[in-house]
């Protein structure tokens, strides 16, 4: 594609379904939140553009900021009818964070210790499965904060300063398995474990994220389905600050659907285009640009 400039506020090419794109690409990497579910139904016209897409015998690989081990994100997805004829594979945030977790591939890591507290609602327990760690009920018992989101859906990231503020007197650092900062879920927002983690490192805490931007989540999908040439993969995802940013640092094309987690923003329904001048302007304030646009994910 085009090289596209943020000197410009020209607006990112608007278009009506992939298929205006398809035949560019061997392969694509696809956001699941907003982009093929709501947390609550699939959107049947994505997946019949992700059947479309592969019918020509291209890849897909589906990445979640989801804090949960990908065969947990791949059984629910399979739940709200998003299956094998779909992708050919599935990752995720918290697949990510469970994997650094069990290896300690790196110094910070290996100096965590071995306490941690969780904070994040039961449903996020699979995380703790199969560690060598002990989960303790008390901050002042922990080495470390293992940070997979809020327990409940009306929460607000105020709301763990009881928990937050003295593990920042002990020096605490923490791990945060998503990087979102909310989710839409049924047409209701939330706050995701980037909420919490943005609070506790604005007050000087430290956060190790897992999950997009971070290139090497896109980099594991890669490998997964076999694709070593970057000018062949097409990201698609409906966060700037997370897929398109994470798509920039990886060097991947990208695709933004605009009636995501940007549509109260733009003023956008779901299925609702966009006024250009406000969406360049919204790339510019946030400093990264897609390479096209889209209302929602369709043929």
């Amino acid at each position: 594609m085009a090289d596209l400039s943020l000197s410009t506020l020209n607006s990112p090419p608007i278009l009506g379904g992939l298929s205006a794109l398809a035949d560019g690409y061997e392969a694509a990497i696809v956001d699941l939140w907003g982009v093929l579910h709501d947390g609550v139904t699939a959107f049947p016209a994505a997946l019949d553009a992700l059947e479309r897409f592969r019918r020509g015998g291209r890849k897909v690989a589906i990445l979640s900021n989801a804090p949960r081990r990908a065969a947990v994100v791949a059984a629910r997805n399979a739940e709200l009818g998003i299956g094998p004829q779909h992708a050919d594979h599935v990752h995720s945030s918290g697949e990510d964070c469970w994997r650094h977790l069990k290896a300690r591939p790196d110094a910070w890591y290996r100096a965590l210790g071995r306490r941690c507290l969780h904070i994040g609602p039961e449903r996020d327990w699979g995380l703790r499965d199969g560690l060598d760690i002990d989960f303790v009920e008390a901050v002042g018992q922990a080495e470390f904060l293992l940070n997979s989101g809020a327990d409940a859906p009306d929460e607000r990231a105020e709301d763990y300063d009881p928990v937050l503020e003295p593990a920042l007197e002990r020096g605490l650092p923490m791990i945060c398995a998503n990087p979102d900062l909310v989710v839409v879920r049924g047409g209701r927002r939330e706050i995701c474990a980037g909420a919490i983690a943005q609070r506790y490192a604005a007050r000087g805490g430290v956060v190790r994220y897992h999950g997009k931007p971070d290139p090497g989540v896109f980099e594991a999908c890669l490998e997964a389905i076999g694709q070593a040439g970057r000018r062949s993969v097409l990201v698609i995802g409906d966060s700037l600050a997370t897929d398109i940013a994470g798509a920039r640092a990886a060097g991947l094309d990208c695709l933004l659907i605009t009636g995501g987690i940007h549509a109260e923003v733009l003023g956008v329904e779901a299925e609702e285009a966009p006024e250009p001048a406000r969406l360049a302007a919204l790339c510019a304030e946030k400093a990264v640009r897609p390479d096209a646009a889209m209302p929602v994910l369709r043929w």
